[in-house]
């Protein structure tokens, strides 16, 4: 019996010839990840747990990217702890103030990350990985604490979900579309505990940001890690990244729970309604719901191809004067090369504030808190209640053209109806 990209991936790294669905393995990691809020718990159990050196300095990656620069003692206290166990063992892959980005932008960007890799990160966003076939996934803090002294973690094996991917993207579609659509026909716990492993020939249509974006939200899903098949344009990301990559693919006879197709011809822009990401709906399909705030970044979408869409919408336009729009570029070198583009002159002269990297306003940290009654379209991932603020606000994520649309016009709108 054959066996599927995932499945393919972890056998490898627990040195087997095969493994099965169901099956408990350890396996062999590549990269371990942790940030400014899980480092610190993965550290505590690290040392109560009595180790004293890490399983390979080079691949540890510590982020403070949630609450940074810090928003007050208990982060700063978070910060502090992860400067002094990175400083202690070396840690290679340390980004502080100044060098960080949001993980999981940042990451694949550095070429840290790629193809037939096996990944851990204490944040359940890891999983945005898989869009360079890798195989990426969240886990607890404790489990991070065993892995930076052991370099393994054991896995049980997932079944997997065939999504084929058809048809052309419209020009008012990105990826964020596509994965909240396939959220809303599959349900939010429609994938749970089983890899999404995308495939078809309209993977061909998707950019590299599209594909992050997707893997990324394949948790919403329920989904152990999203995986996507490595093809010229994962090839040409990883040129200048990444010199040595081992490309796996799906056995044709391999077994899949179900297959689930989106034509992308079909698709409309779409909005997931409060107060889950499944909970999806086209825009054109419900009247008009004013807004109070706009958030452009985070690890979905914050990458520079983002921004573009954003900027072009925004250009010479303002946003509603009873909108506040704050927009997040993913990393360093994404506000840079937004700077040369003349994105971040359009953001600032359309009404809207830049802010340095961070998760910031994605978890209801800081850079964006809603009160209660308020609403907010964001390009982020979640919009469970309270995820941005007051548990009587509301999140309504989107793709960034729905957002900078939205911002102008004061209201939940797609691109096309701004004049």
């Amino acid at each position: 019996m054959g066996m599927t990209q995932t499945q393919k991936i972890l056998a490898a790294h627990a040195g087997l010839a095969e493994v099965k669905a169901g099956q408990l393995i350890n396996a062999k990691l590549d990269i371990v990840l942790g940030n400014d809020i899980t480092t610190p718990v993965a550290i505590n159990e690290f040392e109560k747990a009595g180790f004293n050196k890490v399983f390979d300095n080079a691949r540890i990656n510590i982020v403070l990217d949630h609450f940074v620069p810090n928003k007050d003692i208990k982060s700063a206290t978070q910060s502090k702890q992860c400067r002094e166990f990175a400083n202690k063992y070396d840690i290679l892959n340390f980004y502080d103030v100044g060098q960080m980005g949001i993980e999981h932008a940042l990451l694949p960007e550095k070429g840290i990350v790629t193809a037939g890799d096996c990944i851990i990160g204490a944040d359940s966003h890891t999983c945005t990985y898989g869009a360079l076939g890798g195989f990426a996934t969240g886990v607890g803090s404790t489990d991070l604490g065993a892995a930076m002294a052991t370099g393994t973690c054991w896995f049980k094996v997932p079944e997997a979900i065939k999504v084929i991917i058809t048809g052309k993207k419209p020009a008012d579609i990105t990826g964020k579309d596509v994965m909240l659509t396939l959220i809303g026909m599959i349900g939010v716990d429609g994938a749970l505990y089983q890899s999404l492993e995308f495939t078809g020939d309209g993977i061909a249509e998707l950019s590299m940001t599209d594909r992050f974006t997707m893997a990324n939200m394949a948790i919403e899903a329920g989904a152990k890690n999203g995986i996507f098949p490595v093809d010229e344009k994962t090839k040409a990301y990883e040129q200048g990244r990444v010199e040595d990559y081992e490309i796996v693919t799906a056995d044709s006879d391999a077994v899949y729970k179900r297959t689930v197709t989106i034509d992308l011809t079909a698709l409309t822009p779409v909005v997931a309604f409060p107060h889950l990401p499944g909970n999806t709906k086209a825009i054109g399909t419900f009247g008009d719901i004013p807004i109070d705030q706009v958030v452009i970044g985070s690890c979905t979408n914050g990458r520079l191809e983002d921004l573009a869409i954003a900027a072009k919408i925004l250009e010479g336009r303002t946003v509603h004067p009873d909108v506040r729009c704050i927009v997040i570029p993913g990393s360093q070198e994404v506000y840079k090369e937004a700077m040369k583009k003349g994105y971040i002159d359009t953001f600032i002269d359309a009404g809207c504030v830049v802010s340095t990297p961070t998760c910031g306003p994605c978890l209801g940290g800081y850079m964006g808190i809603l009160a209660a009654g308020e609403r907010c379209v964001s390009t982020t991932n979640r919009n469970f209640r309270g995820r941005m603020g007051h548990v009587d606000s509301e999140v309504y994520l989107a793709g960034p053209q729905v957002a900078a649309a939205s911002a102008i016009l004061g209201k939940i709108a797609a691109p096309k109806e701004v004049k």
